[in-house]
């Protein structure tokens, strides 16, 4: 038996050796001789897939479905398995071993983009091994070495492969690892610095007429094993100690400040960096640049620097982030009540990056567009990005970096949180501006309210087994739902005691990894002090392990004095969809829902009551619930739910708008608006109930329920905006905005630079309405920003006010001729201000003329023309324009190799680009398109398409069932 397992193993090996030789020939693709190939990264194939369940140390899956590290099974290969045990094949690494620090020696060849680096990992092993799995991808190994303590010297390694279905290195020993002893592992590799977005990769920018170049991270979420090879699974945290070797003429970043820098006679020079906390690999960061900065400390010492190109330095682009940086830590220190971590906390702006940015500790990177704001040239709406993405990653300093997900499964208890926090955040710096009670609905509740509406959606907690299920763990489910739930979990136990549990969570965790229940159990202690006996778990599983969300109904008893019908049901938008999709058929989803309820009439309204809901069906009595008055259900939309009424107390509320408006809060009205427009894009409220509702817009002075109308209103005008009496809609919207417009006016120039905070709202609302009358083409809103466009080019000052650029850009060149399309372009390659770049880029897009459209599609395929994130941009926005929606479409389908090749990896932009070229198609012929694209892809992007012929399925239906009903009473309204 032994003679035969030795027999075996050699054969397996010299198997192996072929293999990984084969991918190391010199010249092959992908970079000078001896670099591994691209590629080979994805899913198991199918041999693999069938087997990563054999025997040996595999895990037992646990309760939640995904198995955790440290908690291998006994269990032996059977004797039908003639294969020995491979640990290779798994699909996450067994928990044997468990690294404890890192030494990373990088030297980066800025010249040729390659790096080489050397790895020394302490690791502990936990049960007896032959092998050492770790994660490597991309990278060529040249020396393996393993030694015990070091006393008792080297451990003989017979070999080792690199393993590209499941990206890992495989070490291969002559002996076996003793559990409870510790080893070093040191592998000496080099790599390329990647012309990607994604592990080590390199950017550029242009100053003085010269291209310069910088190399930087992005390992979230498994990209780290891209730069060196690691243990790459969020639970493996480790100390990490990182030197960085560069040429002089470069300056190198890392999570820590630089303890000692070795400078060298050649021009070189040796940083090497303090050690870090306990940390996981994904918010491991490093870059070497020309960056100049500025800096400033907090109260706590904590030394805050904003590194960007020198130029915008010098221009003081950086200063607004860094100003409202040191704000933030000293806020969340406070609202947490632990202090930061680190010594120091740098930004770093770069010109190309997969994401808006990424929360690395202590070394946070950011695409230009959303950190640099030149204030002479940015709206509010510009400055409240910028604000909200500052707030959300340094929110990641403690929800996510200091205390992180147990696995990718929870991805949403540090992006959720960090989501809700940029509207607590941003409330702190502009107290006036309402952002967590008010913009919260329009900009995450709705939104994501619109995803998770379909059958394609899932959970916000959902399986995570192989790398391309973390990919789809990233998308607005986590995000804006996981958001979304914490809000409503916020209002229901109190802000206060909600902060104090959070507060005791970011305690017992720091520097460790938390599961969904270790929060659940904390709050549930917060509530138990003040007397509350509430078991949150029980409550939120239903939230977070269930996929959407309900719809309530509220139906007033005709035949008892004060009594109430209320039902729960799965809220689909296509109805069709939930009988065909099996997951759905036999799934009777119910929700405990806190339900907070008023009684109203013309004058008052009562004081709020929260029902807890957890029936298909309930009967409850109702105080002062009389003939003429109506109710309100989910106040404030605090719960993450929608609320439908009987038609009768629907035409109260209708009515109450109309007679006077203000009996019901801002986020009351925006809720209803939104609640109506959805309600009847599902079938489940006649077409006409919020055309209706949207004719009091007239009187609305605020700026979120015209905020909220826009946003429903968009989809169904892009549903409408190719057919032939689709100016029948045009014209009923027009009559709605006509008076507002009217009175609000066009903004006056302010170029002091100065955003007055009390003006928000009411910047905000006017920019809201003159976007819907230019949109809609009111001749005077056109005219004006004909006229605006005509001044610039002619006097080649731009005199048109900040807040409406945008809008005035693109029905300027909609309207005019290619001369105008060309000054904007012109200008595009010009302009040094990001923000300013972004919107003239956006413009280019909204021209009538096909072949601009054409032509500009083209282009932003070329890096050097426009950055790979804003390609998405371009096409997404030509998909927009109803002249351009069939051309996006086709250039999408004829590049998607090349498109796939670029974003395939990078989560976000992918599903971002699908979604954004498809969810406004809506014809039979264009649905077929898509199945029949469809068929020749599958891999990461599925679940991304599923959506998308769902919702292009709801569009066609929606059409057939209720178009002519909207069109007749629109034909109505319009003559009365």
């Amino acid at each position: 038996v032994a003679l035969l397992a030795v027999t075996m193993l050699a054969v397996l090996l010299s198997l192996r050796f072929d293999e990984c030789g084969a991918s190391a020939t010199p010249g092959a693709e992908g970079g000078p001789a001896g670099f591994p190939e691209r590629g080979g990264n994805g899913s198991l194939p199918g041999s693999a897939r069938r087997n990563h369940h054999a025997g040996g140390d595999s895990l037992q899956p646990e309760a939640g479905g995904v198995a955790s590290p440290g908690t291998p099974s006994a269990q032996q290969p059977s004797e039908e398995e003639r294969e020995p045990w491979q640990p290779w094949t798994q699909l996450r690494l067994s928990g044997h071993l468990k690294p404890l620090h890192y030494n990373l020696m990088l030297t980066a060849f800025m010249e040729n983009f390659t790096f080489s680096g050397e790895v020394n990992v302490e690791i502990a092993c936990r049960n007896a091994t032959r092998y050492v799995v770790l994660h490597a991808s991309r990278v060529a190994v040249e020396k393996v070495q393993l030694a015990e303590d070091r006393a008792f010297g080297a451990v003989p390694v017979a070999g080792f492969f690199l393993y590209p279905q499941t990206q890992v290195l495989v070490v291969v020993l002559n002996r076996t690892l003793d559990a409870q002893r510790n080893y070093n592992l040191k592998i000496i590799y080099n790599a390329l610095i990647e012309n990607e977005l994604l592990g080590f990769f390199r950017s550029s920018y242009v100053l003085h007429g010269e291209r310069r170049f910088l190399g930087v991270t992005q390992f979230s979420p498994t990209h780290a094993r891209k730069a060196f090879p690691c243990f790459d699974e969020p639970i493996y945290k480790a100390t990490f100690k990182i030197s960085i070797k560069h040429q002089a003429t470069y300056l190198s970043l890392s999570n820590m400040p630089v303890e000692t820098s070795v400078f060298e006679e050649d021009g070189w020079v040796t940083d090497h960096f303090s050690q870090t906390p306990l940390m996981s690999t994904y918010y491991l960061a490093w870059a070497i640049c020309n960056f100049t900065y500025r800096e400033t400390t907090t109260k706590s010492g904590v030394i805050v620097r904003l590194y960007a190109r020198p130029d915008a330095i010098r221009r003081g682009s950086g200063d607004y982030a860094l100003h409202i940086t040191k704000r933030l830590i000293e806020f969340y220190e406070d609202y947490f009540k632990v202090p930061y971590s680190l010594p120091k906390l740098d930004l770093l702006a770069v010109p190309k990056h997969p994401y808006a940015a990424m929360e690395n500790w202590g070394l946070s990177i950011f695409v230009e567009q959303r950190i640099l704001l030149d204030p002479s040239v940015s709206s509010i709406s510009y400055l409240l990005d910028v604000t909200m993405v500052i707030v959300h990653e340094i929110c990641h300093q403690w929800f996510g970096d200091l205390v992180t997900p147990v696995w990718w499964e929870d991805v949403w208890l540090k992006e959720g949180f960090a989501h809700y926090f940029e509207f607590v955040g941003t409330d702190y710096l502009y107290p006036g501006w309402n952002m967590e009670k008010q913009r919260f609905l329009t900009d995450v509740l709705h939104e994501v309210m619109l995803l998770d509406g379909l059958v394609s959606s899932h959970p916000v907690s959902q399986e995570v087994l192989q790398a391309t299920d973390i990919d789809r763990v990233f998308d607005w489910i986590a995000y804006k739902k996981g958001a979304a739930l914490i809000r409503m979990l916020a209002n229901f136990m109190g802000h206060s005691v909600f902060q104090r549990g959070l507060q005791d969570y970011l305690t017992i965790h720091k520097y460790g990894n938390a599961a969904r229940n270790d929060l659940w159990n904390t709050l549930s202690e917060a509530l138990k002090r003040i007397g509350k006996y509430v078991n949150i778990q029980e409550v939120m599983d239903q939230w977070t392990l269930q996929m959407g969300y309900p719809v309530i109904t509220i139906l007033g008893n005709t035949t008892a004095e004060n009594r109430i019908i209320i039902t729960q049901q799965h809220f689909i938008y296509d109805i069709s969809a939930k009988t065909k999709a099996l997951k759905l058929q036999n799934s009777s989803y119910l929700w405990q829902i806190p339900l907070t309820i008023v009684v109203g009439n013309r004058s008052h309204v009562s004081s709020e009551a929260i029902i807890w809901v957890s029936n298909k069906s309930e009967h409850h009595r109702i105080t002062y619930l009389d003939k003429g008055s109506w109710l309100l259900g989910n106040i404030n939309q605090t719960g993450y739910f929608r609320v439908n009424y009987d038609l009768r107390n629907w035409r109260l509320l209708i009515d109450q708008l109309i007679r006077n408006h203000e009996v019901l809060s801002v986020s009351n009205r925006a809720g209803l608006i939104d609640d109506a427009f959805s309600l009847a894009r599902a079938g489940y409220l006649p077409q006409n109930i919020p055309l209706e509702i949207i004719r009091y817009l007239s009187e609305e002075k605020d700026f979120l329920p015209w905020h909220a109308a826009s946003r429903a209103l968009y989809p169904l005008d892009k549903l409408l905006d190719r057919m032939e009496n689709y100016n029948v809609f045009n014209e009923y919207i027009l009559k709605q905005v006509a008076t507002t417009y009217i009175k609000l006016g066009w903004p006056k120039n302010n170029f002091n630079g100065s955003l007055v905070q009390a003006s928000y709202q009411h910047e905000e609302l006017r920019r809201e309405v003159i976007m819907l009358a230019c949109s809609f083409g009111n001749k005077h809103c056109h005219q004006q920003a004909s006229t605006l466009i005509s001044d610039w080019i002619s006097s080649n000052r731009n005199r048109i006010p900040l807040n409406v650029r945008d809008i005035v850009y693109c029905t300027g060149v909609s309207l005019l001729d290619e001369d105008v399309w060309e000054f904007i372009w012109m200008k595009f390659h010009s302009t040094t201000a990001v923000s300013e770049k972004k919107i003239l880029l956006e413009a280019l897009t909204c021209s009538d003329d096909r072949n601009l459209l054409n032509r500009l599609l083209n282009l932003s395929l070329n890096s050097e023309v426009v950055l790979d994130q804003d390609a998405i941009d371009v096409i997404i926005h030509v998909a927009r324009n109803p002249h351009g929606r069939d051309l996006a479409w086709k250039f999408f389908r004829d590049k998607w190799k090349i498109l796939n090749t670029r974003y395939g990896e990078a989560l976000f932009m992918n599903s971002k680009l699908i979604s954004g070229v498809t969810e406004f198609l809506n014809t039979e012929g264009e649905l077929k398109e898509l199945k029949n694209f469809m068929k020749n892809y599958d891999g990461v992007a599925a679940a991304s398409f599923s959506r998308a012929v769902e919702t292009v399925e709801a569009n066609v239906r929606w059409k057939m069932l209720y178009q002519d009903e909207l069109f007749q009473w629109l034909g109505k309204a319009l003559r009365h």
